[in-house]
């Protein structure tokens, strides 16, 4: 009788193991993935308290996959397979819990099919940098360069989902899925979003940045009254991003406590994220605005307590294909130096290690990446270098700097000329102008040309005042949906179009400003008057960018006694003008011809190799 019971619950064992063998699940390479594991014991605060991974093991790939916790006794396990074949993966977890470790599974993952990839180039898999580092490319080779635009409150109620598929459409009743219909059929592939704005919440006032902590908190504000402590409402259907009451006195329900998260706010931002890849877009997602170190760093532990949340924000999108940045730089005199910022990241980092499937990140920055982190030993994590906020032409070769530093990486023209920004506050002068007026799209231009030509050959991304900070006030200067319609947010198609006239071979040119005589005017702070220019390496094509009112140049250092095919590029419509045949003097110049118009024009220039002489007698 024993041996009868021993036996059967031997076939019983066999047969669940068995069993278990064919629950295999079926998925397509870079697919996003969910493994969902429920805790068998309660925590006071599982943010904190609990770390969960799975060990994946597929072809050829061997690493530990953080999860994260989603609320209740749930916790997550996020992944996108690289490669097609069979895949197994372990959970464990910090502390041990029965419901957490010891689980395991077995996945096949199949390729996309070449059309499948067409319908949706995001299939093609998580970008990486060319093999000269200086441009981005999808996983299987194809190129990519970013198109973006910023919606950094994307991830809050300002862009309102509405469940349904998009309509190409800008007005006040827009949803967020009208806006990603309406930016996709004018060309742009990214949208740059701020996941949260984790000390904000609205008091009711204007929106201000706290800068310091009590008993004096002095307040630099964009707004109205730079004397008033206050912030703009920046929730979801989730509510915020982490938990009230917070620990800054005199401040409690407008910080909140930075050691208890929100799993259901940041639900709404995967299900935008998600939306936007099911739909071509890969987002450049920031972690936190700069100024939120400050008190982050008074008042709670730093740099534990921030490479927490850059982990948990890490561990919910490393299955999406997006550009990560720990942290959103754009303005330093209102935070903490980067090379502390250095120390949470490289805490998060050593702790974790980089994202599992390969995300780049870059740290949206002003001036420039490389001058804020690169010259610290701390920001070796800077996969993708960026300028911006910093905006006039002056500012350009920050890309030129990045382009001939070492090691190579590719640079992403992040912050430039936004339409209609701050122009309330300076009216008249160079550098802003009416929003949507003609001086505003070509100063638009100025930055998209001119920061490409210096070295950005990463991508661009645009942004105007009323978008970036989602204005739907009725008081705003400029509401999203009226900026929605610049005319310089459609001619972002023919930059791209500009970018792309020789295919791929964008990804090799280098800035060559320099060999344009002349290339600048007395004006600095503006974007009329200057010039710039980038070449392949061959010295065999080159193109220029002539802002308006810029003088007639030459090229220099052109080789010599050759002849040259010159076309015009209008950036305001796209079209191509023949300029005639050039040719190099015995001086190594190519006297340009003049530009059309006193308006700003690009041009190409590529070598026209001489006919071979004829044989005689035609043979």
């Amino acid at each position: 009788m024993h041996r009868r019971v021993v036996l059967g619950a031997f076939l019983v064992s066999l047969f669940l193991d068995l069993a278990a063998e064919d629950k295999v699940t079926h998925l397509r390479v870079w697919q996003k993935h969910e493994i969902t594991l429920e805790a068998g014991k309660t925590y006071s605060n599982p943010y904190t308290d609990v770390d969960v991974w799975i060990q994946l093991e597929g072809p050829p790939f061997s690493k530990t996959v953080y999860g994260f916790w989603g609320g209740g006794r749930t916790f997550r396990v996020r992944i996108a397979l690289p490669s097609a074949g069979e895949w197994r993966w372990t959970s464990f977890s910090n502390p041990s819990d029965p419901g957490l470790a010891g689980k395991s599974g077995r996945l096949i993952a199949s390729p996309w099919t070449e059309e499948e990839k067409q319908t949706n180039p995001v299939r093609r898999g998580f970008l990486r940098p060319t093999a000269n580092g200086h441009a981005l490319e999808y996983a299987d080779g194809t190129p990519f360069f970013l198109i973006g635009d910023t919606w950094w409150p994307a991830a809050t109620f300002r862009f309102p989902m509405a469940g349904r598929p998009g309509r190409p459409a800008a007005s006040a009743e827009s949803s967020f899925e009208d806006y990603v219909a309406f930016r996709k059929e004018q060309g742009f592939n990214s949208i740059a979003i701020l996941a949260a704005f984790p000390h904000w919440a609205n008091d009711g006032r204007p929106a201000a940045l706290i800068l310091d902590g009590p008993p004096r908190i002095p307040i630099r504000s964009a707004w109205p009254d730079p004397k008033t402590r206050s912030a703009r409402d920046m929730h979801n259907s989730g509510g915020c991003p982490f938990l009230f009451p917070g620990k800054v006195p005199g401040l409690e329900n407008v910080v909140p406590d930075f050691e208890r998260i929100n799993p259901a706010y940041f639900a709404e931002l995967d299900r935008k994220l998600d939306y936007l890849n099911d739909h071509g877009f890969i987002p450049f997602v920031g972690a936190a605005r700069r100024d939120v170190a400050i008190v982050w760093k008074q008042f709670y532990r730093w740099p534990e307590s921030y490479a927490r949340y850059l982990q948990y924000l890490s561990a919910r999108l490393q299955a999406n294909s997006i550009i990560f940045s720990p942290v959103h730089y754009d303005w330093p005199a209102s935070t903490i130096p980067a090379h502390e910022f250095n120390l949470p990241i490289q805490y998060w980092l050593t702790m974790y290690g980089r994202p599992p499937f390969g995300t780049l990140l870059s740290p949206n920055s002003s001036p420039s990446s490389h001058l804020n982190f690169g010259l610290d030993p701390g920001g070796s994590w800077v996969d993708i270098q960026q300028s911006g906020n910093d905006r006039e032409h002056m500012y350009y070769r920050h890309h030129t700097e990045i382009f001939f530093s070492s090691p190579p990486k590719p640079s992403l023209n992040g912050e430039p000329y936004y339409p209609g920004f701050q122009y309330e506050k300076g009216v008249g002068n160079t550098w802003t102008a009416p929003p949507g007026s003609e001086r505003d799209d070509r100063y638009t231009r100025s930055a998209m040309y001119g920061n490409f030509l210096c070295g950005a050959l990463a991508g661009a991304i645009y942004g105007a005042d009323g978008i970036w900070q989602g204005a739907r006030e009725p008081e705003a200067p400029v509401r999203m949906w009226e900026a929605f319609h610049h005319k310089s947010g459609a001619q972002m198609r023919h930059f791209s179009a500009f970018v792309h006239s020789q295919g791929a071979r964008y990804q090799q040119l280098i800035p060559s400003s320099d060999s344009l005589a002349p290339n600048s005017s007395a004006l600095a702070r503006g974007y009329d008057g200057w010039a710039f220019a980038a070449r392949s390496p061959e010295r065999d094509w080159y193109l220029v960018y002539f802002e308006k009112d810029a003088p007639r140049a030459a090229i220099l250092n052109a080789p010599r006694l050759r002849r040259w095919r010159a076309r015009w590029f209008d950036p305001r419509t796209g079209a191509w003008l023949e300029a005639g045949v050039l040719e190099t003097d015995a001086h190594h110049k190519i006297l340009l011809p003049a530009q059309p118009t006193s308006e700003d024009w690009a041009l190409s220039l590529e070598w026209e190799p001489a006919e071979p002489a004829k044989p005689p007698n035609g043979r």
